[in-house]
Parts: C-alpha cells; sequence; structure tokens
C-alpha cells in the first residue's frame, strides 16, 4: 500500500513539471501585419512656401512584400527657376521613380521600424526654359555685357537614372511613420536641348557635376494594414 501511494505520488509530480515544461516552451507567436504605406515629401512642400522660385510636389508610397522586401516608389513635380552667375534658367516637369526597399532593422515586440537600403529606377519627362545669360568675356579691358534675354523654350526633354537609397521610417502614432532618406543618382539617358544643356532634371536636381547626383527627402506617410501573418 505505501509503494502504491509512494509511486502515485512520483506520476503526479512528474505530470505537473512536464506540464510546467510545456508551458514554459509555449511562446506567444509575433504578428507580422502588411500593407501598403502612403505618404508626402515634406521638404519639397516646405521650400514651395519658403523658397519663392520653386514649386514642388513629392508623394511616396510602399508595398510590403515580404518581412525584410519592400516595393517602394515616388510621384512627383518640380518648378524651379535657377539663377546662376551666367545663366538663368526654368525647369518644368514631372518624374517616377520605382524600386525596393530592404529593412534591415530587427523589430522587436509590435515594433514596426525600418533602417533600409534600396535602389530605384527614376524617369523624368520635363522641358527647359533659358530666361537670360552672359556673354562669357575673357578680356579685362572691355566691361562685361549685360545680361541677354533670350525667352527660348525647349520641350519634350527626358532623362533616366538608377537611384542608391539609404533611409530610415519610425512610428510616430498608430500607423503614421516619419521618415528621411539619402539618394546618390547616376544618370542613364539624358535627352539633351540643342545648344543647351539639361542643368537640372525634376527628381535628379543639378547636373553640374556630370551624370552624378545627389537628393533626400523627409517624408510622413500612413501605413494601411491589409493583411496579418503570424511569425
Amino acid at each position: 500500500m505505501l509503494r502504491f501511494s509512494f509511486n502515485i505520488l512520483l506520476l503526479l509530480l512528474s505530470t505537473g513539471a512536464f506540464a510546467q515544461d510545456k508551458k514554459k516552451d509555449t511562446v506567444t507567436p509575433k504578428i507580422q501585419r502588411y500593407g501598403l504605406r502612403l505618404g508626402v515629401d515634406l521638404s519639397k512642400i516646405t521650400r514651395t512656401f519658403y523658397e519663392k522660385d520653386y514649386k514642388g510636389l513629392e508623394l511616396v508610397g510602399d508595398y510590403r512584400l515580404t518581412k525584410k522586401i519592400y516595393i517602394a516608389g515616388e510621384l512627383g513635380n518640380e518648378n524651379k527657376t535657377t539663377d546662376d552667375d551666367r545663366v538663368n534658367f526654368t525647369t518644368k516637369g514631372t518624374y517616377f521613380k520605382v524600386g525596393f526597399d530592404h529593412n534591415s532593422y530587427e523589430n522587436w515586440l509590435d515594433m514596426e521600424n525600418m533602417i533600409h537600403v534600396g535602389l530605384r529606377y527614376g524617369v523624368s519627362s520635363f522641358s527647359q526654359e533659358l530666361n537670360s545669360y552672359k556673354v562669357y568675356n575673357t578680356s579685362t579691358y572691355f566691361p562685361e555685357a549685360p545680361p541677354v534675354a533670350a525667352g527660348t523654350k525647349y520641350s519634350g526633354l527626358s532623362a533616366q537614372w538608377i537611384e542608391v537609397v539609404a533611409g530610415m521610417k519610425v512610428k510616430l502614432f498608430n500607423n503614421l511613420y516619419g521618415g528621411f532618406s539619402a539618394r546618390l543618382n547616376y544618370l542613364v539617358s539624358n535627352k539633351k536641348p540643342e545648344n543647351f544643356d539639361n542643368l537640372y532634371i525634376p527628381g535628379f536636381n543639378r547636373t553640374y557635376d556630370g551624370k552624378f547626383g545627389v537628393g533626400w527627402n523627409y517624408t510622413l506617410s500612413y501605413f494601411i494594414p491589409l493583411y496579418k501573418s503570424k511569425k
């Protein structure tokens, strides 16, 4: 009788320990949200208000394809007058960029922040208007000639480029994100006007340094969740 009671006691203890270990090994699955994020570039809106020779708007968006990969793109319009030492010209046009971002930040709990690198392919269609220019004079004996009013318009221009992107997105409130990205651009093709050059390309920025350019944006975007997945 004593041995029978002892065996029952051992059985109860072992069952309780097993249940306790099983409870410890249970992990609550992490919920991954997938959806579309849409927003706007705040830097271009801000420039429109404080810079009299600039008007611009850029819409941004990305779609979470996998845990780390996001399809991303930008759509924008720019109207900029550049007053350089020798030339004054106005650039007007639209652009579109499409590519992907890879999130290298390992979120924990319910965080959805991003530290990402990515790639874009950009296309721009625009026009240039040469407002005025100065004739270059190498002589020191004659005064510099006044600017020449031109008013020459060049339309049907285009450019294409590759863009390397690095940036971050941080969750500010529920589904609302603030972001920043820096871009290094390389010009692939550039349809130039006759007797002039594309010194500024919408979406690409300045081209004074040859085929390379730089850019950046500050974004505010809203995430629209479409479905969830358990990790």
